[in-house]
């Protein structure tokens, strides 16, 4: 691989099936993501945060785009998302 991509996303969160996401924004359920996989619309997601208290984070995909590095904005809906939760979600948002 080249050098030239950019890094990628911090690792807010692992994928049950392999990849990271950072968090880029959450506004209520809806959240978004920029990650090294994609992911079709409708899909089911699986997710583990990578900080203390580890717990499980699962969304449904409203779809991903392809950006210049690489890596994917994927935009969708938590699933069974506490309020404290998706407020851990928004703390970690990139500024």
């Amino acid at each position: 691989m080249s050098g030239d991509l950019a890094p990628s996303p911090a690792p807010h969160l692992a994928w049950a099936k392999g990849g990271h996401a950072e968090v880029v924004r959450v506004e209520g359920d809806a959240i978004v993501l920029r990650s090294t996989t994609s992911a079709p619309p409708g899909a089911r997601l699986e997710s583990t945060l990578t900080i203390e208290p580890r717990s499980v984070v699962k969304l449904k995909s409203h779809g991903t785009h392809k950006e210049s590095d690489g890596t994917f904005t994927l935009k969708g809906r938590l699933i069974d998302a506490t309020r404290e939760l998706r407020d851990r979600l928004a703390g970690l948002a990139v500024r």
